[in-house]
């Protein structure tokens, strides 16, 4: 691996347009993305009437996500990320286009549509490793913290309005819907890959093969305490406390609410995530970052415990908005170590490596979930998996001192970057 490149650069090479434009493209195309899930997961619905259909739409988008993340991130290291980036979201915006071509064809075969997205899957699964790496260049290092927040800030208010918004949408036809993604997509698409900023020394390194690329990529992981901790402990903590997949069964049969009241209770984790992401946008986190981190999970094993024993709707709301804004300290913190930490020509490598334990994380979550609920039933499955949790952060507490011991963010930054 060659030696890390320094960050710094002239302040004036940073445009605070180029920062705005990133954070308007990728709230577009989050909004675009949770309208297009609900529009594809509500026509398959009313195609097949099965559920089982339905597990199928997130099957096929995380088989390629899952294969393409890695190269992806090798990708990303090798060239322009705005133009990686821009690409995936301009492939987004055409496989919206092609749902609704299938509309206007009236198909009413699901293979159609689940061919779309295996492509849908793929081009996100280049998205995640350029986008994630981008915004590094777009400001300077001192900035990079409060960017983070409010980066997340702008995913997270997009994955609040982006469902309801693709509910309205809805009630005007599918291929209305699926215009209006593809639109959004490419406006997206055309902002990223115009983007400014600083852009690396040249090109990485091309001696070594693709596949020695991203084992590199791993290795570097792997050989920083600091970073394979906070990966694994995002990781593991959300694959225990995955109490979000089972909130349909929790209004039907425990609350007793309805789908209003499950609407509400999805809602409660992004608005949570939400406030904290524009707390830390308006004032970054100072010290302690590595206790905080620790801290938080807790928080997370422990509201998710709260929350399944409750019987209470309202303290169920107020417990899952605590759950979404502990977790969304330590996505900040976690994003920010791996941001900081990372040199420049391994940002694309170790984002792909990060967004592959996210996407696990996810969906083995949810998959752990209904397990468990089968074996153990509904309310002990939640608490098994809090309990889990909080054994998760006590044992890397002592795995990882490095990552608990870590004060000011700035701090875990390579020696050249500081």
């Amino acid at each position: 691996m060659g030696e890390a490149q320094p960050i710094a650069a002239p302040e004036a090479i940073y445009r605070p347009r180029d920062f705005r434009f990133f954070i308007a493209g990728r709230f577009l195309s989050t909004v675009g993305m949770q309208v297009q899930s609900v529009a594809i997961g509500w026509q398959i619905y009313a195609i097949t009437h099965s559920t089982l259909a339905l597990g199928f739409v997130g099957l096929f988008q995380f088989v390629p996500m899952f294969l393409c993340t890695l190269p992806a991130g090798e990708i990303s290291d090798r060239f322009d990320q705005r133009k990686v980036f821009g690409a995936s979201l301009a492939v987004q915006g055409f496989c919206s286009g092609l749902f609704l071509l299938l509309t206007l064809l009236q198909v009413t075969a699901v293979g159609p549509f689940y061919a779309v997205l295996l492509l849908f899957g793929a081009a996100r699964g280049f998205s995640g490793p350029s986008g994630s790496s981008l915004i590094a260049f777009l400001v300077p290092a001192r900035k990079l913290p409060q960017s983070l927040a409010a980066s997340s800030s702008a995913f997270t208010t997009g994955v609040i309005a982006g469902p309801a918004l693709g509910g309205f949408l809805y009630a005007a036809g599918p291929d209305f819907t699926y215009a209006v993604c593809a639109a959004v997509y490419l406006a997206a698409a055309v902002i990223m890959a115009t983007l400014g900023g600083r852009r690396r020394d040249g090109e990485a390194p091309g001696e070594a093969s693709r596949l020695a690329r991203v084992i590199e990529g791993i290795r570097f992981v792997r050989a920083r305490p600091v970073v394979l901790g906070a990966i694994s402990l995002d990781l593991f903590a959300v694959l225990l406390g995955g109490a979000v997949a089972l909130l349909p069964a929790y209004a039907r049969d425990i609350l007793h609410v309805g789908p209003v009241g499950l609407g509400f209770l999805r809602s409660a984790p992004a608005v949570g995530s939400a406030v904290v992401a524009l707390t830390f946008a308006r004032w970054p986190l100072g010290r302690h970052a590595g206790a905080a981190m620790f801290a938080c999970v807790a928080i997370f094993g422990a509201a998710t415990i709260v929350f399944g024993v409750s019987e209470n709707f309202y303290l169920s709301l107020a417990v899952l908005l605590i759950l979404g804004a502990a977790d969304m300290v330590s996505v900040f913190i976690r994003s920010a170590l791996i941001q900081i930490a990372t040199p420049d020509v391994m940002r694309g490598r170790v984002s792909a490596v990060n967004m592959l334990f996210i996407g696990a994380s996810n969906e083995l979550g949810e998959f752990e979930s209904g397990i468990t609920a089968a074996w153990f039933g509904l309310v002990p499955a939640v608490v098994i998996g809090g309990i889990g949790t909080l054994l998760v952060v006590a044992l890397w507490m002592r795995l990882f001192p490095a990552l608990r011991r870590v004060d000011r963010l700035s701090s875990v930054a390579p020696p050249a970057q500081r």
